[in-house]
């Protein structure tokens, strides 16, 4: 199967859209507790990215080894919204680079879509852990509903800049933020709903649930599943790219 070519027709430099938010998206205003003053007046996906690498609007900074931004191209139609970097995202500064971003790798070739056209971030830029009981591995945590909120001003702006038709979220956390604490991932999954987000707005699983299947089994059939998801998004760009 050909690879889905997923990048929109060039933007000019100028557009203006670039640098003012549309009223529903209120990325400078003052919100106390969130990242929104750090976001710079003019954005792009460069600015964006050093002005957060500097980010303490929550105390998860204090135990990140960095902010992982976004990373992808600056014009694509899909875009993936994961929970927060990992272990190996932390260390790296890169998102989905270690086990889950393999996966998804594998995944997003198999569903016909090259990873180089499609723009990966989180919901929350930096690693949430807790020490191991034994030995010095960091554990995943949850991140809390106010670290959640704190970061959203960063993934408003990536989605104001790069504007994508089909936005996809990976895992609860990522959706219940994105759609509200009622979505249900195992109940919606796959399907296209109404949001202010992007024109069409899904959500699956987050592949690091594929990796903690109970056996081989299962993991290739949650792995299927997940392909199938990303081959909606896929199909739905397709439409889109042939009715423009």
């Amino acid at each position: 199967m050909s690879r889905l070519h997923l990048t929109k027709g060039a933007r000019e430099t100028n557009d203006p859209q670039l640098s003012v938010i549309s009223a529903n998206m209120p990325l400078r205003d003052k919100a106390e507790g969130t990242a929104a003053p750090l976001i710079p007046e003019k954005l792009t996906l460069d600015n964006l990215r050093r002005a957060a690498a500097t980010c303490t609007a929550c105390d998860l900074w204090k135990k990140g080894t960095q902010t992982v931004f976004g990373e992808g191209s600056p014009h694509a139609s899909l875009m993936l919204i994961g929970e927060q970097p990992g272990d190996k995202e932390d260390l790296a500064g890169h998102p989905f680079v270690g086990p889950a971003g393999r996966l998804l790798d594998e995944a997003l070739v198999a569903a016909g879509i090259d990873r180089r056209e499609v723009y990966v971030t989180n919901v929350v830029k930096h690693f949430s852990w807790i020490p191991a009981e034994r030995g010095k591995r960091r554990i995943h945590k949850k991140p809390r509903y106010s670290e959640i909120k704190a970061c959203r001003p960063w993934l408003d702006a990536e989605i104001a800049v790069t504007r994508p038709q089909v936005i996809v979220c990976l895992g609860a956390t990522a959706a219940q933020s994105l759609l509200g604490k009622e979505f249900s991932v195992m109940r919606d999954r796959a399907k296209f709903v109404p949001s202010e987000l992007a024109p069409n707005v899904m959500a699956t699983v987050h592949p690091s649930s594929i990796l903690r299947a109970s056996d081989d089994e299962s993991r290739r059939a949650q792995k299927e599943m997940f392909i199938a998801d990303l081959r909606v998004a896929a199909a739905r760009v397709r439409k889109l790219r042939r009715a423009a």
